[in-house]
């Protein structure tokens, strides 16, 4: 896995949560974690922003949401609740969309399911 320094976009399948679209998460758990409210924070550097947002724990909004999207333990996403699976599926739904539009990345991607699947099911 590759620690994200938020410079660029992110291209691979190791970027669980988006900075945009989860923003509301990710204010919420810097509140919740480090006391911070960023609407008020003038003087955060971005390398600090980036080095608090990799050290949100997963008893954070962000962290349950990232728990939630990047589990693979079937026995474990079997006792999702409808909730979570929400989460999960409307993730995995725009991840698929966004693999669509990158030729290569979508047929690594699908290679790697494959792989996944043999080992789980056999030959």
């Amino acid at each position: 896995m590759r620690k994200n320094d938020f410079k660029g976009e992110i291209k691979n399948e190791e970027a669980y949560f988006d900075i945009f679209e989860d923003w509301g998460l990710i204010e919420s758990s810097f509140s919740m974690q480090y006391g911070i409210r960023l609407r008020n924070e003038d003087n955060m550097s971005w390398d600090e922003f980036c080095t608090l947002l990799c050290g949100l724990n997963e008893n954070t909004p962000l962290g349950r949401v990232v728990a939630i999207r990047s589990e693979q333990d079937i026995k474990i996403i079997e006792r999702f609740t409808p909730g979570q699976r929400r989460i999960r599926d409307s993730y995995l739904l725009k991840r698929q969309t966004e693999l669509q539009k990158d030729k290569a990345a979508y047929k690594a991607y699908i290679d790697r399911l494959q792989k996944s699947f043999k080992a789980m099911f056999g030959n």
